[in-house]
């Protein structure tokens, strides 16, 4: 089993932190149902397991219980490193960069895997080292303009516009992008 404290399982089955036990089953049915290996259409083994690991820890009281105590302190120390930083997380242009990132990572992904061109949300938070809560602002400044889309499994995926955008863009905007991650070329 993965180490449960690097993984949101909330996130890996798409419920709230207060998600009832019913709610977490039916979710996982959904999503079981949509990446077992044997689906043709949809299947993703990786995806599964992740799905399955999740469901075995918050499907279990004890172990639920144990895992939100650790989930919370994760949030926490995300939250305090925020306020360490507060200034820079405020500036329009560090902003500017991490939509750049974003399409970037968006546009290098749909380049080079044509036929799976999204990315998780937890994917991108790894990519580029910034936690979700922080992501989530750029996320919709992106989706609101239409440079990117959630897909029907909520992957991130580069719209049209949002590689036009990146392209029209790119020299102009080269001093404001953030050092490149490893992994995101």
């Amino acid at each position: 089993m993965p180490d449960e404290k690097a993984v949101d399982y909330y996130e890996v089955l798409q419920v709230s932190t207060g998600a009832e036990p019913e709610t977490i089953n039916r979710v996982y049915r959904i999503l079981a149902q949509r990446y077992h290996p044997d689906n043709q259409a949809t299947g993703d083994e990786d995806r599964f397991r992740e799905i399955t690991d999740a469901y075995n820890v918050l499907s279990d009281p004890e172990r639920r219980a144990r895992y939100d105590v650790a989930h919370q302190q994760r949030r926490q120390e995300r939250w305090r490193l925020v306020a360490a930083g507060a200034e820079a997380e405020n500036d329009f242009e560090v902003e500017q960069a991490y939509r750049l990132t974003v399409l970037e990572v968006l546009y290098t992904r749909r380049r080079i895997e044509p036929d799976k061109p999204g990315i998780f949300t937890m994917e991108l938070e790894q990519l580029i080292g910034r936690p979700r809560e922080h992501l989530e602002f750029t996320v919709w400044f992106l989706m609101q303009k239409r440079y990117i889309v959630r897909d029907d499994n909520s992957n991130l995926q580069l719209t049209v516009e949002g590689a036009e955008f990146l392209e029209q863009n790119y020299r102009t905007q080269q001093q404001k992008r953030l050092p490149a991650s490893k992994g995101t070329a």
